[in-house]
């Protein structure tokens, strides 16, 4: 126990809270979209649910930074947990009586609120990596790595359990319960949290938030892109057309069709975590500079762009739902996941070695205002490409924007950290 790398334990209790939250934030997801599908609400419908959400996630990770610099990480770390188990009871107050616009903005409100806690929970979480991750030997990939990784893996799980959850108990019982075991967790890393993070410096500035370097500024940028083209599909299209072929309109039908919903979902999480953790292996990053992570960033996001392009392409020579299609879609967007990983993990280990460790949480924060930002524009198309033209058009617009992720990532450098914007 005397050879652990310092700042293990701290970094253990992270994890552990974030993996709690991920769970109840992935099955929430989950029972929202679905519960409100069965209600008749329309795809544009379904993604204004979410807008609030990442609207919210880009405000509080520009704050957070700076509020954890000021007060600390632990300290935006427990509010986030905090914040969720209130956001899961407000939800269970919802009445099915009300009409659809106070539905609408009543969850959307509450939505808003789970964003908050996400990013607060994020934001520490991937801050402390850079100041718990030794430095020597491609630690600090690794760290962040297993972190990223695990947490979607849970995420993943958190898809089914909302799924089977609705399909059981029904959804109020399922915010419920979520909201008891989450406030129980948060107790727990509350009283048993080591030391080892930082307790915030009292000088911080907002304005500090807002970075002068050019690698951080271009990452984010591209950041935008890379997970808009996810959530365009992700969000709302690809859920809703599965519910379309699989679902035969009683309620048996729509049951089974929730659980392999949400069984994709759930798979599709997993294995984007495992190749996430492996990236490390996969890329042989503790033998390679920086500067060869940089390029290979570079080509995975080039990479990426053929998968939504030709799954684009074999939706448009279909004449319908045919069984190959759905298997197709199937085996695509597992591939997406798998690159779309390895594309990840590289962001998200070049932004904290981009970065120092006296202004890692705003430059984190910042880098993750980016990273809600394109989950926003990824939500929004969702819903309104899919009510346009269909899948078609829905993963045409994700080629199109891992096209721009790819352009931008060529503008990553490796010189000196520290270059003007």
């Amino acid at each position: 126990m005397t050879d652990r790398p310092q700042g293990l334990s701290a970094y253990i209790a992270v994890t552990a809270a974030y993996w709690a939250f991920m769970l109840t934030d992935g099955a929430l997801r989950m029972l929202v979209l679905l519960h409100f599908h069965t209600l008749g609400f329309t795809p544009v419908q379904l993604a204004y649910l979410f807008i609030l959400y990442e609207v919210a996630g880009m405000a509080t990770n520009l704050a957070a930074g700076w509020i954890a610099a000021r007060f600390g990480l632990t300290s935006t770390l427990y509010a986030g947990l905090g914040i969720q188990v209130v956001a899961l009871l407000a939800l269970a107050q919802l009445d099915p009586g009300w009409a659809v616009g106070a539905s609408v903005a009543f969850v959307m409100c509450v939505q808003g609120a789970s964003g908050v806690a996400k990013d607060l929970a994020k934001m520490s979480s991937k801050s402390a990596v850079k100041v718990l991750a030794p430095a020597e030997g491609g630690g600090l990939f690794r760290w962040v790595a297993v972190l990223t990784g695990s947490k979607n893996a849970v995420k993943g799980f958190g898809f089914l359990l909302g799924a089977a959850l609705l399909a059981t108990a029904g959804f109020v019982w399922a915010v419920l319960g979520m909201a008891v075991v989450l406030a129980v967790i948060l107790l727990a890393v509350a009283v048993f949290m080591p030391a080892g993070l930082p307790r915030g410096r009292k000088d911080a500035k907002f304005s500090e938030v807002f970075s002068k370097s050019a690698n951080v500024n271009w990452l984010s940028a591209a950041r935008v892109f890379l997970f808009g083209a996810r959530d365009v599909w992700f969000v709302v299209g690809i859920p809703i057309y599965f519910y379309a072929v699989l679902s035969d309109g009683t309620e048996e039908g729509n049951r089974a069709a929730f659980f392999m919903i949400g069984t994709f979902m759930a798979v599709w999480i997993i294995l984007y975590g495992a190749v996430q953790a492996a990236a490390p292996r996969l890329l042989r990053a503790a033998h390679r500079p920086e500067s060869e992570l940089i390029r290979a960033a570079r080509g995975w996001a080039a990479a990426l762009f053929l998968v939504p392009a030709a799954l684009a392409l074999a939706v448009l020579l279909s004449p319908g739902p045919e069984p190959w299609l759905t298997a197709t879609l199937v085996a695509g967007l597992l591939a997406f996941g798998a690159v779309f990983a390895v594309n990840s993990s590289l962001h998200s280990y070049l932004i904290l070695a981009f970065t120092r460790s006296e202004r890692v949480t705003m430059d984190v924060g910042f880098y993750y205002m980016a990273n809600a930002g394109g989950r926003l524009i990824g939500t929004l198309l969702s819903g309104l490409t899919y009510q346009l033209a269909g899948l078609p058009l829905v993963l045409g617009t994700a080629a199109g924007m891992v096209a721009l992720a790819a352009l931008i990532s060529g503008r990553l450098t490796d010189r000196p950290q520290g270059a003007p914007a």
